[in-house]
């Protein structure tokens, strides 16, 4: 008989670091680490380098946490920030994001509460996705010490129960379905319960549990602060129809952040926006807050280097696309900074000029239209950093057509696009 086994499609990210005789060869001060354009020229990369900046991401964490707490506490409540880790799993990610003081994770898959667990004996898990397998749900609560769990059905509540034997300290959130909205990723199709189904999930799981919580996700890159005020409103009238105290109201992700042509509000004003709407309602004074951000807190924080592979007039043919770091730059359309790095010749003071990009596999799907402005001499063999691709860029690497190397560095620089609201303080000068 032959055995099962799992096994990974895509290549583990290879990590590179800088010796010491590297180190003295572009004349790095002592405990700093190296810029994009240093990293560039020590490795001379011919595959993607996804380049992360430590700093920034813990930065840009303990200045969402601040947020957080500032709207929270105007309205007098206890708030927690859940890292979702779907966003980048990334352990050097991870470890900046704690660095920035985050101790809560959403969690949504065995290898997810896998992961945190073992780097994070101490986090604190919930397990947000609302359709779970048995096992998947015995496993969190009995091994891995997990007690928050989101549901959408009758049935997600049955399976929750049989599996922890009806345990006695589970906290059980109801995911509410929002009407379509206008985020640039909606997310109103696939899970939540209707307004009256949601009642009745209230009802049902504050009999069957210490702690009740009723959460909502208004999409991701949501530019539109009243959104989550309009969606708080919506949950106040299902909470108030069912009559049941909550514990946890979970206002989800979606803060954006800046991507060329794309600047949006301050961070304050959508905390403004979430303290308003809970304001309006006659929640418990124990209610506590959530949120479960992940672009907002990972985007800036990691860059890609690619290499030009080839170039036919306005198109560059580059070593990574849309089935590896640039999924988003394909269909969906996302546009990223782009600069040029050259780091053995003198650049030039070409104007720039609009590009488009075809990634390295055999499929002409394989392309991203852009624009990527760079300067009009581009050519073969110029590397290329690409910034805001942190969330959604090496988590959703594929092995197709054996394009799977990747390597990553750490560096100090600043990120090429800034959010507003957002205070870093650790980038190099």
């Amino acid at each position: 008989m032959g055995f099962l086994r799992s096994r990974s499609a895509v290549t583990p990210l290879r990590r590179v670091g800088l010796n010491s005789a590297t180190v003295n060869a572009v004349s790095l001060s002592s405990g700093r680490r190296s810029s994009v354009v240093q990293a560039v020229a020590l490795h001379r990369p011919e595959e993607p380098m996804h380049c992360i900046r430590p700093g920034v991401l813990a930065d840009t964490a303990s200045s969402f946490l601040s947020a957080f707490a500032e709207a929270t506490d105007a309205v007098a409540r206890g708030g927690d920030v859940l890292y979702a880790v779907k966003c980048n799993p990334e352990p050097a990610v991870l470890r900046a994001l704690w660095a920035g003081g985050l101790r809560h994770f959403d969690v949504a898959s065995p290898g997810e509460i896998r992961l945190i667990r073992q780097m994070f004996p101490d986090a604190v898990l919930h397990y947000m996705h609302p359709v779970k397998g048995r096992q998947a749900i015995r496993n969190a609560y009995h091994q891995y010490g997990v007690r928050d769990f989101v549901l959408d059905s009758r049935e997600e509540l049955a399976k929750i129960l049989e599996e922890t034997d009806n345990a006695a300290d589970l906290g059980l959130v109801v995911r509410l379905a929002l009407p379509k909205g206008n985020a640039v990723y909606d997310l109103s199709g696939k899970f939540g319960a209707a307004m009256a189904d949601a009642v009745e999930l209230l009802r049902d799981v504050r009999a069957a549990a210490p702690k009740v919580g009723l959460s909502f996700h208004v999409g991701s890159q949501m530019l539109d602060p009243s959104a989550y005020e309009r969606a708080i409103t919506l949950a106040g009238r299902v909470i108030a129809e069912a009559g049941v105290a909550i514990d946890v109201l979970d206002v989800g992700g979606g803060f954006p952040v800046s991507y060329p042509g794309v600047t949006p509000p301050p961070l304050g004003d959508f905390m403004a926006a979430i303290a308003r709407g809970i304001k309006a309602l006659d929640l418990p004074e124990s209610c506590r807050l959530w949120c479960e951000p992940g672009r907002a807190l990972v985007a800036p924080g990691v860059s890609l280097v690619v290499q030009v592979v080839k170039r036919r007039g306005d198109e560059l043919f580059i070593n990574d696309g849309v089935y590896g770091a640039l999924s988003d730059a394909g269909v969906p359309g996302f546009r990223f900074p782009a600069r040029l790095i050259r780091p053995f010749e003198v650049m030039t003071d070409a104007a720039d000029a609009a590009f488009s990009f075809y990634g390295p596999t055999c499929d002409s799907a394989d392309k991203m239209n852009g624009p990527f402005h760079l300067p009009a001499d581009v050519k073969a063999g110029d590397w290329i950093e690409l910034g805001q691709l942190g969330a959604y860029g090496s988590c959703l690497r594929t092995a197709f057509n054996g394009f799977d190397q990747a390597r990553v560095v750490e560096v100090s620089d600043a990120p090429l696009l800034a959010t507003p609201g957002y205070v870093l303080r650790s980038c190099a000068a």
